[in-house]
């Protein structure tokens, strides 16, 4: 069995994700023409979850869809991706839907209406010693919830950028989130350990506010960054709770979320997340051994 094979319960948003291509983002109150329509599996949760699992974590997801059409959908989409949607409860509401817009950079907008999300709970559920990564597209209190009932390693995700609870930050093994949702919330500079991703300038790993790793980012052509946050917060989780050093899993997590921006999907099948570390032993060998600096 492969040493990233961790037990890992995700926690969050199952979308249908309604996306169009265009050749430049719209502006207020303008129409672009020309574009292409795709609809497909979404939310920052079940996106988590599908790369989790193709990536080697053994993966459950706990969520909710609607009775309507778009929820069988979207569970068959993460069994599919070798998910276990047993824990995924059908309520009475419409599934979440997210309406997205791309242009030719791989730039992109998102409106979220959340449906069937705000209803995800996590009563009966037991998480024993599992590694738990949620966001914060579902319910606050569900998140306040997790703080107090998780035993085992727990991750938030914390976008999109909201006031997290006292509890919560300082509950709370690791949180992720980008640059811009760093500095909308300063209460992160006090939690034990924040990921930050900066795109091309990489990501870094802080303590109570000092940074104490950092690893520089893959150079490609993006296609659509759609999904690729929520494939990092999943490889890094995994690499980490593997025992993988804090540079080289986020050097591993980079890789990932570069495969994903080259996809125009916002879930690609990756392949393992062992091929990742490979990839990321090999460039760091070629680089030499830098060390960081602060």
């Amino acid at each position: 069995m492969s040493a990233f094979a961790i037990p890992l319960t995700v926690v969050g948003s199952i979308n249908a994700d309604i996306t169009a291509t265009t050749e430049r983002l719209p502006g207020p109150g303008e129409t672009v023409g020309g574009g292409t329509l795709k609809r497909s599996p979404g939310g920052k949760g079940a996106n988590t979850a599908a790369a989790a699992a193709r990536l080697g974590a053994r993966t459950r997801m706990i969520g909710a869809v609607g009775t309507d059409p778009s929820g069988a959908e979207m569970v068959a989409a993460l069994r599919t991706a070798g998910v276990t949607v047993d824990s995924i409860a059908e309520v009475d509401a419409e599934t979440g839907t997210a309406l997205i817009t791309v242009d030719a950079h791989g730039e992109n907008t998102i409106a979220v209406c959340e449906g069937a999300n705000a209803h995800v709970s996590i009563d009966g559920h037991d998480f024993a010693d599992d590694t738990v990564l949620t966001q914060l597209e579902i319910p606050m209190t569900v998140v306040t919830a997790l703080a107090r009932t998780v035993r085992g390693f727990f991750v938030v995700n914390a976008a999109p950028a909201l006031p997290l609870p006292a509890e919560v930050v300082d509950r709370a093994d690791l949180i992720i989130v980008n640059e811009s949702e760093y500095a909308a919330l300063p209460q992160l500079r006090s939690a034990r350990s924040v990921a930050v991703t900066a795109g091309a300038k990489g990501s870094a790993l802080f303590a109570r506010g000092e940074r104490i790793a950092h690893a520089p980012a893959r150079s490609v052509t993006p296609v659509s960054t759609v999904g690729a946050g929520d494939a990092f917060c999943a490889a890094l989780t995994i690499a980490l709770r593997a025992g993988i050093s804090a540079e080289a899993a986020l050097s591993t997590a980079n890789a990932v979320g570069a495969f994903a921006v080259t996809d125009p999907g916002a879930r690609p099948s990756f392949p393992t997340l062992d091929h990742f570390l490979r990839e990321a032993d090999a460039l760091h060998a070629g680089n030499g051994d830098e060390k960081d600096s602060k």
